[in-house]
């Protein structure tokens, strides 16, 4: 780090550090400690679970008949820029990350197998989530004269609120969240992703000899000219673009995760024991079988985001007349992010275990996760360097949109419409900071946006408690119509 970075760092330290401790308070129970941050979310997960009587799993069905296009609408004019399937693909790359093959090792490093279970689990229940925020999101979106529409928790937070008595609370939470949205973005969103994809690009073309070593400033303006070219097309332009790279990126590393299951099939049945077996005894790493199930939570609310509200913000955009449709559609989010993915990596880290219980010993992160691949294809850790780096691209591509809709919305208000250059402000910002995070560490930086974006959790929950009567409403609504006689809605 030069003089300059560390100068930076050290300024915005002590901010990030307080913001970090309040957003990540954690209390001591029996021996785990506990983030608060983790509980608030999971507690409205299972909430929105038991409330919606368990849509995670009845509206599965009704899901994959949305995006897959078979629910074609009849009489009715929905609005809108995007498809059901390219809303969900350009949400799925938001959350599909980095975090999916490095973030599941460090679990399994400080949970034990069992946090594989807890996290498996905390994705069903992020499904009633993600199925409520989302279904606001399209109903209290704003729609634009161009056809083009502007969605998100600072929308339902204004509005919601505003309708029920509060218009200046909801307002200010509004702003905040759109604060915490731009600001966060910059981080978790744009400066990890780049800087982790780097780090793995050097790290399979030799390391510190690799011709890359001193050429971060290149690879960052090479990423930085390929979100660029998307994000200032638009969230047409973006969709386009994710619905073709999530499904082939997905696709590529789930054939290359199952590849290696099939290999180390004779593990399976002692990983899947292990698996329950640390998910409720006392033998867990952390704690026991409490630190299995903090260590899983966290991992699977890190992951796919489901009570942040960033990702109702791309799926605003989808053309429906009916809001419920869209829900139904981003409950397979958390399905796709937490309980596939994750599971998937989760299960290659364990097994490679049974064979060599030592291979992780003095690796962290993605590390682990190449190693554990590299046990069964020689070539592994550079095919875990292309899906990072796609990983790693799609998730900037996403957030550039998020970042974009909070600068509108703090600009423009309810009507989220800004003049061309603002909004190209920040899209030039968001790209310099793609190109940063490859040339520079800021730590503080990133913590500090880490922060923001979870403390956005907070606003984001109350508004869904408040609201929850609305979308039970809209769903049985929904299936009130759809049980009628007459063409299904889309």
């Amino acid at each position: 780090m030069s003089d300059v970075d560390a100068a930076i760092d050290a300024a915005l330290r002590p901010f990030a550090d307080a913001l970090s401790a309040f957003v990540f308070y954690a209390v001591p129970v029996l021996g785990t400690d506990v983030p608060l941050v983790v509980v608030w979310l999971v507690v409205a997960a299972v909430f929105a679970t038991v409330y919606l009587r368990f849509v995670c799993v009845t509206g599965f069905a009704e899901a994959l008949r949305l995006v897959t296009g078979r629910g074609a609408t009849h009489g009715d004019d929905p609005s809108g820029e995007v498809s059901h399937f390219q809303a969900l693909a350009t949400a799925v790359s938001g959350t599909v990350g980095v975090g999916n093959i490095a973030g599941v090792a460090v679990a399994i490093s400080a949970g034990g197998p069992g946090a594989a279970f807890w996290m498996a689990l905390a994705g069903v229940l992020g499904m009633s989530s993600k199925f409520a925020e989302c279904t606001l999101g399209v109903l209290y979106r704003t729609e634009h004269a161009d056809g083009s529409v502007s969605g998100g928790p600072m929308y339902y937070l204004e509005r919601g609120l505003g309708a029920r008595g509060f218009p200046r609370l909801g307002r200010a939470l509004g702003r905040f969240y759109a604060a915490g949205i731009v600001v966060g973005c910059l981080g978790i969103g744009n400066m990890f992703q780049s800087n982790q994809a780097y780090v793995q690009l050097v790290g399979v073309t030799g390391g510190d000899a690799s011709w890359f070593a001193q050429r971060g400033w290149l690879v960052g303006l090479v990423l930085a000219a390929i979100v660029g070219a998307v994000v200032f097309g638009g969230i047409r332009s973006i969709a386009r673009v994710t619905a073709r790279v999530v499904p082939a990126m997905a696709a590529f590393y789930l054939a290359f995760g199952f590849a290696a299951l099939a290999m180390n099939a004779e593990a399976l049945p002692w990983a899947l024991g292990a698996i329950l077996d640390g998910a409720f005894t006392s033998e867990g790493v952390a704690g026991g079988a409490l630190g299995a199930v903090v260590v899983g939570f966290q991992r699977a609310v890190f992951s796919n985001e489901a009570g942040l509200g960033s990702a109702t913000i791309a799926h605003a955009a989808v053309r429906t007349a009916r809001p419920v449709t869209e829900g139904f559609v981003a409950l397979l989010e958390p399905f796709i992010d937490t309980v596939v993915i994750c599971s998937t990596t989760a299960l290659v880290v364990i097994t490679t275990e049974y064979y060599d219980p030592t291979f992780a010993d003095g690796l962290d992160g993605i590390a682990i996760t190449s190693r554990a691949f590299e046990r069964n294809f020689a070539g592994a850790p550079y095919l875990i360097a292309i899906a990072a780096s796609l990983f790693a691209l799609s998730t900037m591509i996403s957030w550039a949109y998020y970042g974009q809709k909070g600068w509108g919305y703090l600009l423009g208000g309810l009507e989220g419409r800004i003049r061309p250059g603002a909004e190209r402000v920040f899209q030039a910002v968001f790209c310099l900071f793609v190109a940063l995070g490859c040339t520079i560490r800021l730590d503080a930086v990133l913590d500090f946006s880490d922060a923001l974006v979870f403390v956005i959790c907070i606003p984001n929950i109350v508004a869904l408690y408040v609201l929850a009567p609305e979308v039970r409403r809209e769903l049985e609504a929904y299936r009130a119509h759809r049980r009628s006689p007459g063409p299904p809605a889309r």
